[in-house]
Order: C-alpha cells, then sequence, then structure tokens
C-alpha cells in the first residue's frame, strides 16, 4: 500500500540497540520530524558488546554508543533519548522491561509507537535476526497495548504523575509482511548522516552501498527509488483518537 503520506503529532520508537533506529526508520523518521512531528527514542540496551576490539571494556563501549546515538539522534533534530541499559546480547521481554516501556510511553504520550518485527527470524540466508530486536519487539508490543493505556496496571506510576496513554498506532518497522511502503527519496541523504554516526560499527566501512541497495529493492514496483517498510496496526479510529485528545486537552487545562 502506497498511501497518502500520514504525520503524527508525535512518535516514540523503541528499539534494541544503537544504530537499529538509523538501519531501520530513520528515513521515515525524518520527514515527520521535517514536517514538525515530535519524536523520542528508547534505546533498551547501550549495544556495550557491540565493539569488538581488544581491551574494550563493556562500560566503555557503552559509553561510546551512547555518544554515537545522541549524535544520530540529533542530525533529525531529535533530543529526547532515552537509555534503559538493559545487558546487551541478553535481552528479555520481562515483566521489569514492560513496566519500564509502559513508563516511557505514559511520560512521552505518543500519537503512533514505532518498533522492530518480534517474529522475523530469517530475513536473509545470511543473516539471522539477533535475538535482542526480538526481545525489544515483543516487549514493546506488550507495552503499548494493553499496558500503557490501562490505569489499573502499572498503576503505581500515577505516583510518578505518569497517567495511562492509549497510543493511536503502531508502526512495525521492516516487518515480514508489511501494508505500508513509505518513500524516503527525499531523506535517505539524511538516513545515511544519522548511520554513520555510529562510527564505531563499521571499521572503516561505508554502509551506503548496502543499505541503498535494500531501500531500492523494498521500493521495487512502487513509485518511488527508496522506501522503508512497516506493518502498521490502527489500535483507535479517528472518532476514538479525536475524543481522547480531547479529554486529554482538559485534563491538562485542569492541571491534573
Amino acid at each position: 500500500m502506497c498511501a497518502k503520506f500520514y504525520v503524527p503529532e508525535s512518535a516514540l520508537v523503541i528499539m534494541a540497540h544503537p544504530d537499529d533506529i538509523e538501519f531501520s526508520c530513520a528515513g521515515t523518521l525524518a520527514r515527520w520530524a521535517k514536517a514538525g512531528a515530535r519524536i523520542g527514542y528508547v534505546l533498551c540496551t547501550s549495544g556495550d558488546v557491540g565493539i569488538a576490539e581488544p581491551g574494550m571494556t563493556r562500560a566503555r563501549a557503552a559509553e561510546i554508543r551512547e555518544a554515537e546515538t545522541l549524535a544520530a539522534a540529533a542530525v533529525l533534530g531529535v533530543t529526547d533519548v532515552t537509555f534503559l541499559r538493559e545487558p546487551d546480547g541478553l535481552l528479555q521481554p520481562t515483566l521489569e522491561l514492560r513496566k519500564k516501556l509502559v513508563r516511557e510511553i505514559r511520560r512521552f504520550r505518543p500519537e503512533v509507537l514505532v518498533c522492530s518485527d518480534p517474529t522475523v527470524v530469517f530475513s536473509r540466508n545470511d543473516y539471522i535476526n539477533h535475538p535482542d530486536h526480538r526481545a525489544a519487539g515483543q516487549a514493546a508490543l506488550d507495552a503499548v497495548f494493553p499496558a500503557a493505556g490501562q490505569p489499573n496496571l502499572f498503576e503505581e506510576l500515577a505516583e510518578e504523575g505518569l497517567r495511562a496513554h492509549k497510543t493511536r498506532k503502531v508502526y512495525v518497522s521492516t516487518a515480514q509482511n508489511p501494508d505500508l511502503y513509505v518513500s524516503i527519496d527525499e531523506t535517505i541523504d539524511l538516513k545515511m548522516e544519522a548511520l554513520r554516526k555510529h562510527a564505531s560499527q563499521f571499521n572503516g566501512w561505508d554502509p551506503e552501498e548496502n543499505v541503498r541497495k535494500w531501500a531500492a529493492e523494498r521500493a521495487k514496483g512502487k513509485e518511488m527509488e527508496y522506501c522503508e517498510t512497516f506493518r502498521v496496526f490502527t489500535l483507535e479510529t479517528d472518532e476514538k483518537w479525536a475524543k481522547l485528545k480531547a479529554e486529554q486537552a482538559g485534563i491538562s487545562s485542569n492541571g491534573r
């Protein structure tokens, strides 16, 4: 489906590692940001086992990769970046992680949540999807629906001033069976600029040829040169979302 381009007022992206966002959906995020959307990132891990160099410690790797993530986010104008600092390579979709993600969803209050597809195991003949990617996707989906919108789940978060929040749509990035193809013809250069900020991952190798190839393959047969793909779930109808926004505006104006 190549639908009219939809721009949410806000989008929260939950991924496993630094650079996951840039590889998967930064072109779409750049389009949203340019159109005025408020965007936030949540990284479940800091990629602390992702630099395989002699003498590298996990603490130093996390420091490097968090700095790279902030630099990549800045390319798109994103300043709201949260690191949960779960152990890299050992991520599990636990209730503890679900609560942490519910906290971030209730804090940021996104119209759209973007996450990875927890069902993808084999995406190419030369790659097995990282278990952290699957775990992060599962935890994100479990957090966004129904937990974040249920006031009697994790109700103790209300003590932090965090009320239940229902998200309008979920965009599952690079899903196995996508139903939305987003043109990134105008933003693929920004995607590449952001991706290159993760210099620790490339060891002098330039990922541009592969990234453009993959984006072109996804766009094949569409009216675009490059694209990113999603499977989209609409959790709230237009009518219900308008009502929720009005209720939220009333709560804010009353200072509650």
